[in-house]
């Protein structure tokens, strides 16, 4: 009996020190209430999220450390109080944290990632103990120094530092790599952009100009380098500050230069008509009657096109010079659907340029089996054919780079931590479209839209040789489903210098309220301001008036068509303008060296033109 009794009794000894024990740790959680140092570990792993910087290295997006403000339950003595105190610190709705109060029990975040002003005043309510259970955690965010200037090209990071948008996103691995180590800090890679910070700022200080005198839908303006397709320079608006991205609507937040799908209108005819150059339906010297319309019986309907004015008998160069829809249809009839249509993809149309940027569109553009009798003229005016801004530019480094299509880039460089290089993103030929020849011409035909009568006239800058395609083209309203007639896109396509050009800018007034909504009239004035602006900030000689002696005598008529068989004219004294014709001379080769006028020719007046000739002509 006392050996049972004995057994019992450390029976019940154990079993109370078990529960004493258990009431205990209850106790040191939930009463005694641990530092919250002791109760939250930060990660043994910390990634240092790499910077984004302009092309000369001025930042763009950079890691900082923020404080988060946390409540650990047990110790929040008074809710009410405390709910009023943070809802005032941090401008947070009070029913939010009255709610987060209500539902938790431990550990709790109340607002991540505040401002330095609100971890200030946290920081003080806390010092004074009017915050007990009320905590500020460090942890690591995302600055944008730019603020609104860049949002649509970084892009922003979410509350766990993962890019969300832009290039942040594109780019998150490269940024923030993943590693096996289970603790230490992890540094992420530097990206260089092709974006010139001096030149974004140029651009974004005209594009608010113009959406606020114009009360647009939006706007944009793009700057590329002709030479390699990087782009300088990505301005659209409305834009956001990424630094406060949760407060931006998703209009703010639109990159529309990559999304936005849209009719071109007339600056598409720079496109259409070097396709029907290409495939030879046409050549520099075709003309066409422009009455005031096109007109054409196709077996299924009569399609009627309306021009601007009436031009009578019209040459390819004015139907830029002047926009002319009637001859800009006209030409479209020489070549068929199926060359047409192919002849406009390979310009980059109707596919994503690959530019970096979440949900570029590729545009619409149907199957020539889908079109009809109206289709191939509509398309040759920039109508019943959607394109991103992304790839008008883009197809513009077909006609500065003899002819060759260019991959698109606004990633200039990857670099290590440790500051070595890991990718460098050179100049990315993509396939050749049209004969440099063509190209050539094309931009002297678009040259003559900045000369007097021109729709570009506006903006001519005396002693810069500027090539130039305006735009106006009516959107479709949504209800009804046909063009509405008081809502329009305003743009303009501008490259210069016209030889050897160094710049290409695009221009889209989206929607512009009040009297004027031409192209022409309101965006080439913007266009030229920012071109005054790149001519000074990027030295690009201005050539003064030259005046060159000759005898006179010009043999050589910008209305003529030179052939194989003939003799070469004396071209001596003859502007670049006087010599287009030169380029239409089948498998013939024209080098120019210099601007101004032709002081020399090789070979001489009265050598007899011959296929695979190549004539060098030196100008001052």
């Amino acid at each position: 009996m006392p050996a049972k009794i004995s057994r019992f009794t450390i029976f019940l000894i154990v079993t109370s020190i078990f529960v004493l024990l258990i009431v205990w740790k209850y106790v040191d959680i939930m009463l005694i209430s641990p530092t919250p140092a002791t109760r939250v570990s930060g990660p043994a792993q910390i990634t240092e999220r790499g910077p984004i910087l302009d092309r000369n290295g001025r930042i763009l997006a950079i890691q900082t450390q923020m404080d988060s403000v946390t409540a650990w339950m047990p110790n929040v003595t008074d809710k009410d109080a405390a709910a009023i105190l943070l809802a005032d610190a941090l401008n947070m709705d009070l029913a939010i944290i009255q709610n987060k109060f209500k539902n938790y029990t431990g550990f709790v975040y109340i607002k991540r990632k505040i401002s330095t002003t609100e971890s200030n005043l946290i920081k003080n309510l806390i010092s004074t103990d009017k915050l007990p259970g009320i905590s500020l955690e460090p942890e690591y965010g995302r600055n944008y120094p730019e603020k609104n200037l860049t949002s649509h090209i970084t892009g922003f990071t979410g509350i766990d530092n993962t890019g969300l948008d832009g290039i942040e996103l594109s780019y998150n691995d490269t940024l923030s790599p993943k590693s096996d180590l289970d603790e230490g800090i992890i540094y992420g890679n530097q990206l260089f952009l092709t974006i010139d910070l001096n030149i974004q700022y140029f651009a974004k200080k005209l594009a608010t100009k113009a959406y606020n005198e114009y009360n647009a839908s939006s706007v944009l303006i793009l700057v590329m380098d002709a030479k390699n397709g990087d782009f300088l320079s990505w301005v659209s608006l409305p834009d956001y500050n990424p630094n406060t991205f949760g407060n931006a609507s998703s209009k703010e937040k639109n990159n529309i230069p990559a999304t936005y799908a849209y009719e071109p209108g007339s600056v598409f005819k720079v496109f259409s008509l070097s396709s029907e150059l290409e495939i030879g339906g046409i050549t520099t010297k075709s003309r066409f009657y422009a009455g005031g319309f096109y007109e054409h019986q196709f077996p299924d309907e009569l399609v009627r096109i309306n021009d601007l004015g009436t031009y009578g008998d019209i040459s390819v160069a004015n139907i830029i010079k002047y926009s002319s829809n009637a001859g800009a249809a006209y030409a479209s009839d020489t070549v068929s659907k199926e060359d047409f249509y192919n002849k406009i993809v390979s310009f980059g149309f109707n596919s994503r340029t690959g530019i970096p940027f979440p949900g570029e569109t590729t545009g619409i553009l149907n199957k020539p089996e889908n079109w009809s009798g109206r289709s191939k003229p509509t398309i040759a005016i920039g109508q019943e054919i959607s394109v991103s801004a992304v790839q008008i530019i883009t197809a513009a480094t077909v006609l500065t780079n003899q002819g060759t299509l260019l991959e698109p880039h606004i990633i200039d460089r990857i670099v290590s931590p440790e500051g070595k290089l890991i990718k460098d993103f050179q100049r990315k030929p993509v396939r050749h479209v049209i004969k440099p020849e063509i190209a050539n011409a094309m931009l002297l035909m678009m040259e003559t839209a900045t000369e007097s009568g021109g729709t570009a006239r506006r903006l001519a800058i005396e002693g810069l040789r500027i090539s130039a395609k305006t735009g106006t083209a009516q959107k479709i309203d949504p209800e009804s489903g046909k063009y509405s007639p008081d809502s329009f896109i305003a743009s303009t396509l501008a490259i210069f210098p016209t030889i050897n050009p160094q710049i290409i800018m695009y221009m889209i007034i989206d929607n512009p309220k009040g009297d004027e909504f031409y192209g022409g009239r309101i965006v080439t004035p913007i266009i030229k301001e920012l071109t005054e602006e790149l001519v000074r900030y990027l030295d690009i000689p201005i050539d003064s008036e030259k005046i060159i002696k000759h005898s006179g005598i010009i043999t050589l008529n910008r209305s003529e068509m030179l052939v194989p068989g003939e003799k070469i004219p004396n071209l001596i004294g003859l502007s670049k303008r006087d010599i287009i014709p030169l380029v239409s001379i089948p498998d013939i080769s024209v080098n120019i060296k210099g601007e101004g006028w032709v002081i020399s020719q090789e070979p001489p007046q009265g050598t007899e033109i011959k296929k695979g000739m190549i004539i060098n002509l030196e100008l001052e």
